[in-house]
C-alpha cells in the first residue's frame, strides 16, 4: 500500500488494511448481490493500492470447471476447486473476494479448512438476503425459468440452500446499503489480516 493510499484511508476514518493476503467467500442465493458487494470491495481495496483478485462463480466455472454440471457433487467439485486457487493466490499476497453460491456446507467447509491448513487467512460473509427478495431481483431471470420449468437444480428454488452457521459476517442487502455492506467486508479483511497477537 502506498503512503498516499494510506492517507486516504485515514482521510474517511479507515483503519489502514495490514498488508498481506486473505479470502473473503460470499455466499448466498442467487441475486442475493454477492457480486455487486465483492465487486464494490474489490474497487475500494484496488483504489487503497492493495492486490485484488475477484472470482466470480459465473465467470470462473466456465473456464475452471468446464463439463461439470449442477449436481450436488460437481458443485462441490467446483466449489473445492475456486476455493483451491482463491488459497493459492491468497498465500502469494493477493486479496481473493468469492462471489460464489457455494450452496452446500460440507464443501465451503472443505474450502475453510484448507485455508486454515495452510495458514491462510479466510472469512466468510453470508449475504442473507431472502428469496423473496433475491427472486424479486432475478437478475439473470433464473428463478422465472426454473418456476416455469425451464431449468431444474436452482438453488433455493429445487435445490437447496444450506445457510452457514459460522460465517463471520451476516449482511442482509434488502435492509443494509451496498457502502455500509462494502464497509463491513472491509473491517472483516482487516481483522483476518491483523496478527492474532494484535486483535483486541
Amino acid at each position: 500500500m502506498s503512503i498516499d493510499s494510506v492517507t486516504d484511508a485515514r482521510r474517511r476514518g479507515d483503519q489502514a488494511l495490514p498488508a498481506g493476503g486473505a479470502t473473503l467467500w460470499f455466499t448466498g442465493l442467487p441475486s442475493a448481490g454477492k457480486s455487486t458487494i465483492a465487486h464494490a470491495l474489490a474497487a475500494r481495496l484496488t483504489a487503497d493500492g492493495h492486490r485484488v483478485e475477484v472470482l466470480d462463480g459465473d465467470v470462473v466455472r466456465p473456464h475452471l470447471s468446464a463439463g461439470l454440471g449442477y449436481s450436488r457433487a460437481d458443485r462441490d467439485i467446483n466449489v473445492t476447486r475456486i476455493g483451491w486457487v482463491a488459497r493459492l493466490l491468497a498465500s502469494h499476497g493477493v486479496i481473493v473476494l468469492v462471489p460464489v453460491i457455494a450452496p452446500y456446507a460440507h464443501a465451503r467447509g472443505l474450502v475453510r479448512a484448507d485455508h486454515v491448513e495452510a495458514g491462510v487467512p479466510f472469512g466468510e460473509v453470508f449475504v442473507a438476503t431472502s428469496l423473496e427478495v433475491a427472486e424479486s431481483r432475478d437478475v439473470k431471470g433464473l428463478y422465472a425459468k426454473a418456476r416455469a420449468g425451464q431449468i431444474n437444480g436452482m438453488t433455493g428454488v429445487d435445490d437447496p440452500y444450506e445457510q452457514p452457521a459460522t460465517a463471520e459476517l451476516t449482511v442482509d442487502t434488502a435492509v443494509v446499503p451496498l457502502d455500509q455492506s462494502v464497509a463491513q467486508s472491509y473491517a472483516l479483511l482487516s481483522d483476518l489480516l491483523r496478527p492474532s497477537g494484535d486483535h483486541a
